[in-house]
């Protein structure tokens, strides 16, 4: 490759995110093109660059595409509030123009799998079109087309996740029984990867999947076998697309919006047919219960590597009431912004818990700590290892340092008795003269009663993690005052 700097577009999505990071270990020079630079700036390396720019704006393409080889093109406008399909048109018009102009040599798409001569879900014969449209500017395409992805984080995955962690009975529609080749995350990502020297300069396309052809019941079945969990699926033929989106909706709100494109596209069957690329590459992904297991086992990983909170309202945005869900998580994140250096917003930050106190409405937090005992969990009893220093696995009264970035970021993970799993996490960003806090909640309920936990409490929560909040940055901005006192604790 005599330019061989590659361009990755789609780098905050799941795909993106993922493949962003291999893409890093390899001995290209890496471009990503983002919306919002800054939103993707602490989750790549130093060595990756960052340019600012919008598929849909044509003229802010170039830049990026200057001294490029091979663009992957990893975007879709599912979540468009008007018609995905002519946003889809019209974004990879650009992009593609945009490679032909610049002398880009390669073009790398990921679509969906489906047959092109029977019937398509508008979604899938949107992605199918996306790359009839990449190929129709003259610039080689490797267009690879999978079916579901399964993977912590991954749509279609957490919504079966979702539907089996919460429901111990199911009347399912008769698409659960339409045959389907799941692949896994890390499989996607080996293929998108061994496109780049892929040899020939022509256009080819790639059916890839997964070891093993199943239907969607029978990846629900083997999720729930591996949880150790017993749930009765009742099929019936009477739910409609709409019915079924509808009620989608109702047991995973956060993507109530694109539920009925979901349910379309997995009416139809989505098998590899062509098998082209078994032959072409050295790849032999993986079958379905390996893929659930790693997903499984990779979870908390995956989770904590992927920041769920970037997409969350920040200042000057009103939050939904009871947080925002994704997947089966529930998330309650906020901002303050303070007139302190970021090591300094970060002292007090460091040294919560223990005998400083959780600076707003300690008496809350021991009568938590009391009810913890009750119970038999671990209370307030615990207290600190050291006053002034957090290193992880270090306890911090009920709470554990799972991660520690000194004077940037802490994620605390509860051990407390709850109906679910929880994380405090605090994030500092600023200068040498100001600062940003966010300070990010996050709640995986158990089953019902983790649910009834969270939304019972969660005007109490809202208080006290706000309370906290606003008390910290007060008290960092008084700290930054010359000659300034020592802060004092926040108490109700």
């Amino acid at each position: 490759m005599s330019r061989s700097r590659l361009l990755l577009t789609g780098a905050t999505g799941y795909i993106g995110g993922r493949l962003l990071k291999v893409l890093e270990h390899t001995p290209y020079p890496l471009r990503c093109l983002a919306r919002r630079p800054q939103f993707l700036q602490a989750r790549a390396a130093p060595t990756t660059e960052i340019v600012s720019g919008d598929v849909l704006d044509r003229a802010s393409l170039k830049q990026a595409m200057h001294g490029v080889h091979t663009a992957y093109y990893l975007i879709h406008s599912m979540n468009a509030t008007t018609s995905f399909e002519a946003a889809d048109r019209q974004a990879a018009r650009n992009f593609a123009e945009a490679a032909m102009q610049a002398g880009v040599q390669r073009l790398i798409y990921l679509g969906g799998l489906g047959d092109a001569q029977g019937t398509l879900s508008p979604h899938l014969r949107s992605r199918q079109e996306v790359g009839e449209i990449l190929r129709h500017a003259g610039v080689p395409v490797i267009e690879l087309r999978s079916a579901i992805v399964i993977g912590s984080g991954s749509v279609s995955f957490e919504i079966i996740r979702a539907l089996l962690e919460r429901l111990p009975m199911m009347i399912t529609p008769r698409w659960v029984s339409m045959p389907t080749q799941p692949i896994a995350i890390e499989d996607v990502i080996d293929y998108l990867v061994a496109a780049i020297e892929l040899p020939g300069h022509t256009s080819q396309v790639f059916e890839i999947g997964g070891a093993d052809q199943v239907c969607y019941g029978d990846i629900m079945r083997e999720y729930a076998r591996q949880r150790g969990l017993r749930r009765v699926m009742v099929s019936v033929p009477v739910l409609t697309p709409r019915l079924s989106s509808l009620w989608l909706g109702l047991v995973t709100p956060v993507y109530a919006r694109i539920g009925r494109q979901l349910i379309d596209s997995i009416r139809h069957p989505t098998v590899v047919q062509d098998p082209t690329a078994c032959t072409v590459f050295a790849l032999r992904p993986m079958g379905v219960r390996q893929a659930i297991a790693r997903a499984l086992r990779n979870e908390d990983q995956e989770y904590a590597e992927t920041r769920w909170s970037d997409a969350l309202s920040t200042a000057g945005c009103r939050p939904s009431w009871g947080g925002v869900r994704f997947g089966t998580r529930l998330v309650d994140s906020r901002l303050a912004h303070v007139h302190a250096p970021p090591p300094l917003a970060f002292a007090l930050i460091r040294t919560i818990g223990g005998t400083t106190g959780w600076y707003y409405a300690d008496w809350l937090w021991q009568v938590r700590g009391f009810l913890d005992l009750l119970v038999g969990g671990v209370g307030l009893r615990r207290g600190r290892r050291d006053p002034g220093r957090l290193v992880p696995g270090d306890t911090v009264d009920f709470w554990r340092v799972e991660a520690y970035e000194p004077d940037r970021y802490v994620r605390l993970v509860a051990e407390m008795k709850l109906p679910g799993r929880a994380w405090l996490e605090f994030e500092v960003e600023g200068n040498a003269t100001t600062s940003q806090i966010r300070q990010t909640a996050i709640f995986d309920p158990e089953g019902l009663w983790g649910q009834l936990y969270w939304y019972a409490l969660y005007p109490l929560h809202s208080l006290i993690f706000a309370g906290m909040l606003r008390h910290i940055a007060r008290a960092s901005a008084a700290a930054a005052l010359p000659c300034a006192a020592p802060p004092a604790r926040g108490v109700a």
